[in-house]
């Protein structure tokens, strides 16, 4: 009788077990939660493949951003057709949620420096904001977009 009931329960208890773990699907037209600002977005949502789009520059350049190995922040390179990868570091302002990217061409100085802000609703996989070249002491438009996949 005991081996009986524990047959008979076993299939009750699975079922409610997986419950637990089931997904909670949204009501119809409803999203995942997205963070308001990119104060609240974790560093390594930043990690992976981006475009960027410079406003007077031909073509789309290649981002590509890791973990940087000394600070919370990132580290990585920007490669536009024709030119040799520029060094890129930064982090993301927890205070006011700016991400704030340091470009150099030579590995030591700073050639360009971006400023900008996550765009609404974009959940981390945008960014909009200001190029500032040192060359011409300028700013420039740029957009910053999560390659699909690539993270």
């Amino acid at each position: 009788m005991h081996t009986a009931m524990r047959s008979a329960a076993t299939p009750l208890f699975l079922a409610l077990a997986l419950a637990g773990c089931a997904p909670v699907s949204a009501p119809p037209g409803a999203r995942a939660s997205c963070p308001d600002d990119a104060a609240d977005l974790p560093t390594r949502s930043l990690y992976g493949a981006w475009e960027a789009r410079i406003d007077g520059q031909p073509g789309v350049a290649r981002v590509e951003l890791r973990r940087h190995p000394d600070y919370d922040g990132v580290r990585g390179t920007i490669q536009r057709a024709g030119q040799p990868p520029a060094q890129l570091a930064g982090d993301i302002n927890p205070s006011d949620g700016q991400l704030a990217l340091d470009e150099s061409q030579d590995g030591r100085s700073i050639s360009a420096s971006w400023t900008g802000v996550m765009d609404a609703q974009s959940c981390g996989k945008r960014f909009s904001g200001n190029w500032h070249a040192a060359t011409d002491d300028k700013d420039h438009a740029f957009t910053l977009d999560r390659v699909q996949g690539k993270q």
